[in-house]
């Protein structure tokens, strides 16, 4: 195995810390993950009701990327209201818990595209207005991975100057390994017509939440059997005490992923592998 990229050089390695904002305590394990660890990047989550108490630490933050981690469901109501939404939200102005509601909804013609584009600009300026600066953009849950999500997604992320994005990878076997990958690869097709910049290969979203040591440093050397200059691992760290979290029945462990980021072992065995931390800002032209 060469770990190494093109001409012997180091691959970009970046790993993104997503849902800042979800909470406080999410907010500062983040934060730790990047000043003790190895997170480079986060993506917020505007919806969230910790968002706007934890971006001033985030923007006072020096090194670290930032993108919108833009939502059309979940637990948080959207930013807009209803009435113009109306298309996103059920009767008591809820979003979809899950894409597993929210997919059926948009292929049967019942979600507005237009009403899913305002709401993801309205996101994208929440984010600036608190005063980021925003390099990239992903989706709660991965929505974007389906083509009309993924058009209005790179449509306000063009209309707000930013040039990168998440390509959602998965080696899972079975149906949903198989149906990401082919969403991916068309994902893939239509971003880089566009002009967008992303990472030649990924992974977190088969390890989402379970990123503890046992598994991190494997998916580190799986990332390094990959090809290609640059790679990126999603994770989610926060810290252990956090009662504001419990209203989210995702099953993460997200002090244990803490843990593990900021363990100097893994680091090293990072760097070993061939890596140099990035941001999306450090990926070139083309993946």
């Amino acid at each position: 195995m060469n770990p190494l990229g093109p001409g012997g050089a180091l691959r970009v390695l970046i790993v993104n810390a997503d849902d800042y904002g979800l909470t406080p305590a999410v907010s500062r394990g983040i934060l730790r993950a990047h000043r003790d660890g190895i997170v480079t990047s986060t993506s917020v989550l505007a919806i969230a009701p910790g968002f706007r108490a934890s971006a001033p630490a985030l923007r006072d933050t020096p090194g670290i990327g930032v993108g919108a981690h833009l939502a059309a469901v979940g637990e948080d109501p959207p930013l807009l209201s209803a009435r113009e939404v109306p298309t996103l939200v059920d009767e008591k102005g809820r979003l979809a818990t899950s894409w597993r509601q929210f997919v059926p909804r948009m292929a049967a013609g019942r979600i507005d595209v237009e009403d899913l584009r305002r709401e993801f600009a309205a996101q994208i300026t929440c984010a600036q207005e608190a005063g980021l600066t925003l390099g990239h953009v992903d989706t709660h849950q991965h929505l974007h991975l389906w083509p009309k999500v993924g058009a209005v997604v790179m449509d306000v992320a063009e209309a707000a100057g930013i040039t990168a994005l998440r390509i959602v990878r998965s080696t899972s076997r079975g149906p949903t390994g198989m149906t990401v990958r082919r969403l991916a690869a068309r994902l893939e097709r239509t971003a880089r017509a566009r002009g967008f910049r992303f990472p030649a290969s990924g992974a977190g979203l088969d390890e989402a939440g379970t990123l503890d040591a046992s598994r991190l440093v494997p998916t580190l050397e799986r990332l390094a059997r990959t090809r290609g200059p640059s790679a990126e691992l999603a994770t989610h760290p926060g810290e252990a005490d956090d009662p504001e979290r419990d209203r989210y029945r995702w099953g993460y462990i997200w002090d244990s992923e803490l843990d593990a980021l900021v363990d100097p072992e893994v680091r090293r065995r990072m760097s070993s592998l061939g890596f140099r931390l990035g941001t999306y800002d450090d990926l070139g032209a083309a993946a």
